[in-house]
């Protein structure tokens, strides 16, 4: 289905509300009647959307990722202290990926994490002709497995504990989530694909899939005490104000390129929630929001796809 357009899947990080993407997914899966490694030529992921664009990039339905997070979501997010949290998302991308390689990853793909001590993305790849520089001396995924990629993507400090990873040639970083740097991925995806990769701007559909936005939920006095100050308060701002500063980004620097981006806000009460959503009813209400969404461009996406 690839055929002459370069197609490129940007998904977004957010927590728990990475079951909004999933439902937008869900429907672009159905509609192109096939896995969506055969329809994207690159997936481009951020902690909650590394996950997702890993396991899709492997070769996984889109159904069975969504009972993978509705199994695994709760357990993680339920967890009190940042520690504890860590290691049940060790635990559980362990459970996903075991010791899976980036040589196994069936298309392209981009998965963003922070490099705490230069203060810079580091984008873990599986293709050399996806380097900008230093082709003689590159390795898939730096030499690190997948699990170990997305773990480092998901660490999303304070909430999570920042985690190392031993390469092969880049040292053994001390690395963050992807979100400080990168949370909405799609530019760092396409600087791949007119970069290195040397695709025309004509050739080029982009779909950019965010976690939605919603009201803050009301919470007990002792989560007001932990999470609604600095810094956790702050870190939330970050993450969003980078979506929204990349996404403005993108649009100045590739407006050529044909793009269509799916994140829509939810002001309602009824959708109050956060990245630590851990209720599997409002997790189902996120997931179903993501199908909403993808209904109202849904002919805007299919061409995008089909054309």
């Amino acid at each position: 289905m690839k055929g002459d357009r370069y197609r490129i899947l940007s998904l977004d990080g957010g927590g728990s509300k990475g079951v909004y993407s999933l439902g937008v997914l869900f429907e672009i899966e159905a509609v192109c009647g096939c896995p969506l490694h055969e329809v994207f030529n690159l997936v481009y992921g951020t902690s909650t959307g590394s996950i997702i664009a890993a396991m899709l990039a492997l070769g996984t339905p889109v159904e069975d990722i969504k009972a993978t997070y509705f199994e695994h979501i709760p357990r993680i997010m339920k967890k009190w202290s940042k520690g504890r949290r860590s290691a049940a998302l060790r635990q559980t991308t362990t459970q996903i990926f075991g010791d899976t390689t980036f040589d196994s990853f069936k298309t392209s793909i981009g998965i963003i994490a922070t490099q705490i001590d230069y203060t810079k993305p580091m984008i873990f790849k599986n293709t050399v002709q996806q380097a900008h520089g230093r082709a003689a001396t590159w390795q898939p995924g730096f030499g690190t497995s997948v699990r170990e990629a997305v773990l480092a993507s998901c660490s999303a400090f304070p909430f999570f504990e920042t985690t190392s990873v031993t390469t092969i040639n880049q040292g053994t970083p001390l690395l963050m989530d992807g979100g400080f740097v990168g949370n909405n991925p799609a530019l760092f995806a396409l600087a791949d694909a007119v970069g290195p990769l040397e695709k025309q701007a004509s050739q080029i559909r982009l779909l950019s899939v965010g976690v939605g936005e919603y009201r803050e939920p009301r919470r007990n006095l002792v989560y007001e005490f932990l999470l609604d100050r600095w810094p956790f308060w702050l870190a939330r701002k970050m993450l969003s104000c980078n979506t929204h500063t990349l996404e403005i980004v993108r649009q100045l620097l590739f407006k050529d390129i044909r793009c269509v981006r799916i994140s829509d806000t939810f002001a309602e009460r009824d959708y109050e929630t956060d990245l630590l959503e851990a209720d599997a009813a409002k997790l189902e209400k996120m997931f179903q929001l993501g199908r909403e969404s993808y209904a109202k461009q849904e002919r805007e996406i299919i061409s995008l796809l089909k054309e």
